[in-house]
């Protein structure tokens, strides 16, 4: 039997592989232990969150399916840092999980040149260092490329308390003989962790002592293509820990597998469980706990922020000593989860393996944690085995360009011992990688690439073609009698002869005040907001502009691929081993390493300098 590519793994980046490769016209297999976990989520009922909502976007921009697939299945929409500047908000929704899971695995099995299929790869299948296909339920399956996404599924065990199983996550089977084969080809691997909180029974809490959370109901969802607002929300809810809950967990702590050495994996920095944030913050007297449905209308609830992996008892008593969680019934224990992941070091920046041609991989397998990160690695790593099959070059998007540049030059440049977690503050030029404006920096490169459909494409034209008449629009004059009514309302005195981009720059004029002096038919208040983030921000994006411009050129300037950097003269040692490791492509990923100082770099260029003489 052969395919054109195989996608190990059907979670966020799997199904965002399979369905770049299939749509790009190539006959693609997607093997999963069990279609039940396909785009599960094991974790959180949610998608997206501060930088993570950026990852939806971009996703969806470049015709991705995550964004689409969060909107059919929403229960609420925020905006996260809705106070704060533009750059740093980010849309972060509450889904049903069912329906989620649900309509991605209907799209999966209506998908022309995909099949997928149970079972489990063995082995993956190399030919004079280039894969052949792979092993699955005990077969020789064929194929050109092979993207590995197996998630948190490789050799993983469960663990809660002195309760171990040889498990994947939610009680589904995991993978036994994948990691074993890998690590003989050479891959390296490591141990990671994650966890996740309990699922207690609705009708076991008191809501009426929590803080009741609403979503907004005045912005738009995920993708670019759902049209209008999600009016109809479900209510989460917040609570907090307190000294008893401390105290609870404090006096337990010899039975914490984190604390007393069961646990061997790393775990993420920024989603502790409940027993880590009580050790390493003692100084605060509570933590945020949030109740949040997983499914409408259901009878199971989400507590976020209290993962764990403590014994049973203790879960009951910590829990029950929160306001709010007296008669909690517990549906599903906490647990954490220890999985085998590759050093991403390992990669290309094209998410390629670089001692095995054609195997690329994504998600979690590459030391990510999140299941926006990995749809993001997933549609990146689809688009470039497909080109691999056209023998066309690889697309990396550069830190310039996408929060998707960020997240994948920090896993295979810096490398990373955590779980990665993306954040706003991981993005040099947040200010031009803004959520709101991911459609104009990526949908004519999906549009080149061949993902983005004639629907999409036609919507970013009226809605770009918009946004430019608006922007042109600012250039009208305002009445000086509106600015001074206008202005009055502010507290303010006004002037004479002031366009709309001049009052724009007003800190306190904003995008809803503005609208009445545009013309009738381009009052849109979305797309007028974001034109004036462009204005409000104009002097920051010009500097920005200006950096980006520099870092540019140092991306322009490639590394020869043989280059022997152990040899290289006036190298630090440091330095050399770094560069020989991961073997960057240009001068500025090389700039980025850890350990690689700018006189390494200056030496570097010199080398390469005398060396085109």
């Amino acid at each position: 039997m052969k395919y054109d590519a195989i996608v190990v793994g059907a979670g966020h980046a799997g199904v965002e592989a399979a369905l770049a490769l299939a749509r790009l016209g190539n006959q693609t297999l997607i093997v999963t232990l069990s279609k039940n976990s396909v785009s599960h989520m094991a974790c959180n009922p949610n998608v997206g969150g501060t930088g993570k909502g950026h990852l939806v976007r971009e996703v969806d921009a470049l015709g991705g399916q995550m964004g689409l697939n969060a909107d059919s299945s929403l229960l609420q929409i925020k905006m996260l840092n809705k106070n704060k500047g533009a750059a740093v908000q980010s849309l972060r929704g509450q889904t049903d999980k069912e329906v989620y899971h649900e309509n991605m695995l209907r799209t999966l099995l209506s998908e022309k040149n995909l099949t997928l299929l149970e079972g489990e790869c063995e082995d993956i299948l190399v030919e004079d260092g280039k894969v052949a296909g792979a092993v699955i339920n005990g077969e020789n399956i064929f194929s050109e490329v092979v993207v590995l996404c197996t998630g948190v599924y490789l050799s993983s065990r469960t663990i809660t308390g002195e309760e171990i199983h040889e498990a994947g996550p939610y009680g589904f089977e995991n993978a036994k003989k994948l990691s074993a084969a890998l690590v003989a080809k050479g891959l390296p691997l490591r141990r990671f962790k994650t966890g996740t909180p309990a699922r207690v029974y609705a009708n076991s809490i008191d809501y009426s002592v929590m803080e009741r959370e609403d979503g907004d109901f005045d912005i738009n969802c995920f993708s670019f293509l759902t049209k209008g607002k999600l009016l109809e929300q479900v209510p989460c809810y917040l609570t907090y820990t307190n000294e008893t809950t401390h105290k609870i967990i404090r006096d337990n702590i010899d039975r914490a597998p984190l604390y007393n050495g069961t646990i061997h994996g790393v775990g993420p920095r920024y989603c502790p469980s409940i027993e880590d944030k009580i050790m390493r913050f003692a100084d605060k007297e509570r933590h945020q706990i949030f109740i949040e449905p997983e499914v409408k209308d259901g009878e199971l609830m989400y507590v976020q922020g209290m993962s764990s992996s403590m014994p049973k008892d203790v879960q009951e008593k910590m829990y029950r000593s929160v306001k709010g969680l007296e008669n909690v019934r517990f549906a599903r224990y906490a647990y954490a989860i220890e999985y085998d992941c590759i050093d991403p070091l390992a990669l290309t920046p094209a998410l390629e393996v670089k001692m095995i041609k054609n195997l690329f991989s994504a998600g979690q397998f590459n030391g990510s944690s999140g299941y926006e990160e990995a749809a993001a690695q997933g549609i990146m790593a689809g688009i470039n085995a497909a080109r691999r099959l056209k023998n066309l070059p690889p697309v990396v998007l550069g830190r310039d360009e996408a929060y998707i540049g960020v997240l994948i030059d920090d896993l295979v440049t810096k490398g990373t011992n955590e779980p990665y977690r993306m954040m706003t503050a991981r993005a040099e030029y947040r200010l031009s990688l803004r959520q709101d404006n991911a459609d104009k920096r990526l949908t004519p490169l999906g549009r080149e690439i061949g993902l983005v459909s004639d629907e999409r494409w036609q919507s970013f034209l009226e809605r770009n073609g918009k946004k430019e008449a608006i922007a042109e629009a600012f250039k009208i004059k305002v009445p000086l009698k509106s600015v001074e009514a206008l202005f009055a309302e502010k507290g303010e005195t006004a002037s004479a002869g002031m366009s709309i981009e001049e009052l724009l720059k007003r800190s306190f004029i904003s995008a809803k005040d503005i609208l009445p002096f545009l013309p009738e038919d381009l009052r849109d208040e979305d797309l007028a907001e974001e034109c004036a983030v462009d204005v409000k921000y104009g002097g920051y994006l010009v500097k920005e502009a200006a950096h980006r411009e520099e870092m540019r050129k140092m991306e322009e300037k490639k590394i020869p691929e043989g280059i022997n950097y152990l040899s290289m003269p006036n190298l630090r040692i440091e330095a050399r081993q770094k560069l020989d490791k991961i073997r960057p492509l240009t001068l500025g990923q090389a700039s980025r390493i850890s350990g690689v100082s700018p006189a390494d770099i200056a030496v570097l260029i010199t080398y390469l300098v005398k060396g085109n003489r």
